[in-house]
């Protein structure tokens, strides 16, 4: 199995990131240039600058098929919080967070961005392969996800801890009572037109983070996906967050993200969280690394 855990003297001499290294390439190295390759160590070509030809239109009321991020596969992986609203310091990425919000974003320990604690202080729960959740899914490691769809619901498989969505478009409504919180949530969605399909999720378990950085959410967060199908090859993604107990306003953390349709014989990657490993890194590198910071202190 590859090792996506990030080496023990990088770890050492940082002291700030966490065990997260799912942010990193699973993909090999050449002549000091990334290689992309799929699961069947193929090369992938990357799409032309100018491309010759024009691609035709979208399908109606299909997003099937197999997408990564374009221009370059590596743009949906958010380390530091996602495209719209990254944890950097800067005031107009700063959230609307209520009293509340605030609060429980302070209690949350991330490797990465404006909070990032040393690696032995992290509560990340995502680094003791707790599942990823929603939407962090799609805000941390966004990478090659495969859509299917009929007329009652589209089913997305994520690249990124290798779990899958159904989405509901079969004219039943949310859930007016969670009885049973889940990782993922309930979803339904509506095509708003022949190539726009939007998605409500709710009922999301609140043990998990909305992104790489820790930003909070309550029982009422509500995740509102458009799907927009520009042409045969292009897929665009706008994700808005709604949570009143832990947000003053509704925020867009992605707008637009751009995903290019691949090759029916692309084969999607292996990319998983393993309790072993995790424990392993654990005692190796998380341990160590503690103990270096108490015997610097006692100097």
């Amino acid at each position: 199995m590859l090792n996506r855990f990030v080496a023990a003297t990088a770890v050492l001499g940082l002291m700030v990131f966490s065990p997260v290294t799912r942010a990193q390439s699973t993909a090999p190295r050449e002549s000091g240039k990334n290689i992309h390759r799929d699961g069947w160590d193929r090369i992938v070509p990357a799409p032309p600058k100018n491309p010759t030809t024009t691609p035709g239109p979208a399908p109606v009321h299909d997003l099937s098929g197999i997408w990564e991020p374009i221009p370059g596969y590596r743009d949906g992986v958010f380390a530091t919080g996602p495209k719209q609203y990254p944890s950097d310091g800067k005031p107009e990425h700063e959230l609307p967070f209520t009293p509340e919000g605030l609060k429980a974003w302070k209690s949350h320990k991330p490797g990465f961005g404006t909070t990032a604690v040393p690696i032995a202080e992290n509560n990340d729960p995502f680094d003791i392969c707790d599942p990823i959740g929603f939407p962090r899914l799609e805000l941390f490691n966004l990478r090659a996800i495969q859509l299917w769809n009929n007329k009652n619901q589209v089913q997305i498989v994520y690249q990124n801890d290798q779990v899958w969505r159904n989405i509901w478009t079969d004219g039943r409504p949310l859930p007016k009572e969670i009885l049973e919180p889940r990782w993922y949530g309930y979803s339904v969605g509506k095509w708003v037109d022949d190539t726009t399909l939007v998605v409500d999720t709710i009922g999301l378990d609140e043990r998990t983070w909305i992104d790489n950085v820790g930003r909070p959410h309550s029982d009422e967060l509500k995740v509102t996906e458009t799907w927009h199908r520009v042409n045969h090859d292009v897929m665009e993604l706008t994700l808005t967050i709604t949570d009143p107990k832990m947000y003053t306003k509704q925020w867009n953390a992605l707008d637009k993200f751009r995903l290019g349709l691949q090759t029916e014989s692309f084969d999607i990657r292996e990319m998983l969280c393993s309790a072993s490993e995790a424990a392993d890194y654990n005692k190796t590198v998380a341990e160590e690394a503690a103990a270096t910071k108490k015997n610097a202190k006692k100097k």
